[in-house]
């Protein structure tokens, strides 16, 4: 039995379909008995964070497609809680949220890089028993997080790098093919 937990990762199954989390990696913040609660961390959004919110000192900051639900909203992870007031621990040197204000001066006071900070429009979220259901039926493969892996520099490599990581029978699984019968 996997335990759900903030921290723990969601590695998609090679051949797993739903266009919102193809050879996606899911970092869990959140997890609760009404559900569960987390970022993609490797799809990027088509619009970066100064353009979303008409601020050039954001422009180098990209936007990553956290998930299907609110789309509308933005979400960070960063490893700064030394800077930003108000975030969450998701687990070691992993901090979720925080005073949004204090954190767009610090983007343009340069206190802050993209290094420390990870942005995402909307969320990945799971009703109760949901998520336990999906494990059960082996959509995602688990590991615990890293902190190289969430805020790594290359995000087409997270999801190969996660299963390589694990190693064995997983490291191979990122040369299958995204539709089984071209195997």
């Amino acid at each position: 039995m996997i335990d759900i937990a903030p921290g723990l990762l969601l590695i998609s199954d090679p051949f797993l379909k739903d266009p919102n989390f193809s050879r996606s990696v899911v970092l869990i913040c959140d997890h609760q008995s009404e559900g569960s609660f987390g970022f993609v961390l490797n799809k990027p959004y088509e619009s970066s964070l100064g353009k979303m919110l008409d601020n050039d000192a954001m422009l180098e900051y990209p936007l990553f497609y956290g998930g299907p639900v609110q789309v509308d909203t933005i979400h960070y992870l960063h490893k700064r809680p030394d800077l930003i007031d108000d975030s969450m621990e998701v687990m070691n040197n992993i901090f979720w949220g925080g005073n949004f204000e204090l954190v767009t001066e610090l983007l343009k006071e340069k206190q802050l890089s993209a290094t420390d900070i990870k942005f995402f429009i909307g969320y990945s979220g799971w009703g109760e028993g949901q998520l336990k259901e999906e494990l059960a039926t082996k959509n995602w493969i688990t590991r615990q997080a890293s902190s190289s892996l969430v805020f790594h520099k290359n995000f087409n490599h997270i999801w190969k790098d996660a299963l390589i990581d694990l190693g064995g029978e997983y490291s191979q699984m990122i040369n299958y093919p995204l539709d089984p019968q071209y195997n």
